[in-house]
């Protein structure tokens, strides 16, 4: 090692740090972030770090709210530095009267607040001899509920079904992969692409009016959807689209088609459960939060009477953690992830 090489872990901790200050993360998380960089402190190097390499690495490609974000960051940022013995660089405090400068309309940030993030999925942390190189995915999130919702905000369902995909890259490769079923802003799509699924169509479907037939057209191998088990209206409306996606007779026949009835009953054998046979069924999976018990377990029931076999492998299909460890805000405890199959009568 050079002399003057960082050591690892201080280099990972500077990879953190970017990589929550790109992602957006709130500012009392980022300034956590920052202390671990520097050892306990938010040193003149973190400091001089997040100027030149953070807030630099965002600008001409972030909005209103962009500047927003980094003004309250070096505000807090300040703040936690003179809160103690340490010293704060020159250059943080033109930075900070710089943004304060800028006029920042409200009314401009009610009628476009959309912010610019970028989610990088660490695939080569911690891989001595690995040549994966990080995922690093822009996208534009809206923070107005009332202009989509669920088309414009980066919910924790869509972060782990784009760990699941990215650690279980086997499962997905050289598939036809259809996220029909809630596409968000698109993380998930770029997941599949980058493990390699043969095919990836994000297409809008509203459920309550595709055909049996528009469906079993398709015929992809493998299905996917984030958070889409919320509204109790929409349920049925789901059912019967996975179940028309999911059926045998929706795509070509393959091998003998001698194994159709849905995912095998040895919960312990995880190869068997997540492989995908070619003489098999298409096979869902959807990520999802339940925030009302009421709601998920009607959808239970809709589909064991369609027939669906939903089976629960959020505890033996885990994502790696390596993957985004800076984001703190996102809470992974709170998904499930479901394995959706057909079953024969």
């Amino acid at each position: 090692m050079d002399a003057g090489a960082e050591p690892c872990s201080d280099v990972t901790s500077f990879l953190y740090l970017k990589s929550a200050f790109l992602a957006m993360e709130p500012a009392h998380f980022l300034i956590s972030l920052a202390r671990q960089a520097g050892g306990g402190s938010i040193t003149t190097k973190v400091q001089t770090f997040i100027l030149e390499d953070c807030i630099k690495d965002i600008v001409g490609k972030g909005t209103e709210l962009n500047n927003k974000y980094i003004k309250n960051i070096l505000q807090k940022l300040i703040v936690a530095v003179e809160s103690t013995s340490d010293i704060v660089v020159e250059d943080l405090y033109e930075k900070f009267a710089y943004y304060l400068t800028i006029q920042l309309d409200d009314q401009l940030l009610e009628e476009n607040n959309r912010i610019y993030k970028q989610i990088t999925f660490l695939l080569s942390l911690g891989q001595k001899c690995s040549s994966a190189m990080d995922l690093k995915v822009p996208l534009q999130c809206s923070l107005n509920m009332l202009e989509g919702d669920t088309g414009c905000a980066l919910w924790p369902s869509s972060l782990f079904l784009s760990e699941f995909i990215l650690s279980y890259q086997e499962v997905f490769s050289k598939k036809f992969c259809f996220e029909q079923i809630g596409s968000g802003v698109g993380l998930v799509g770029i997941a599949l692409l980058h493990v390699g699924a043969s095919r990836v169509e994000c297409k809008y479907l509203p459920w309550e009016s595709a055909s049996k037939r528009e469906l079993q057209d398709y015929g992809p191998e493998i299905i996917l959807g984030a958070d889409v088990i919320y509204d109790p209206h929409c349920i049925p409306h789901l059912v019967r689209v996975l179940s028309a996606l999911l059926s045998p007779t929706s795509s070509e026949p393959k091998g003998n088609g001698a194994n159709c009835c849905g995912p095998t009953q040895d919960t312990d054998d995880v190869d068997k459960l997540i492989r995908n046979k070619e003489e098999e069924a298409p096979v869902a999976y959807i990520a999802t939060v339940i925030r009302n018990q009421k709601t998920f377990d009607y959808f239970l029931r809709v589909a064991a009477e369609s027939p669906l076999s939903v089976l629960d492998i959020t505890e033996m299909m885990k994502p790696s953690m390596s993957l985004l460890p800076y984001m703190l805000s996102y809470d992974r405890s709170s998904v499930h992830l479901l394995k959706v199959s057909f079953l024969c009568n």
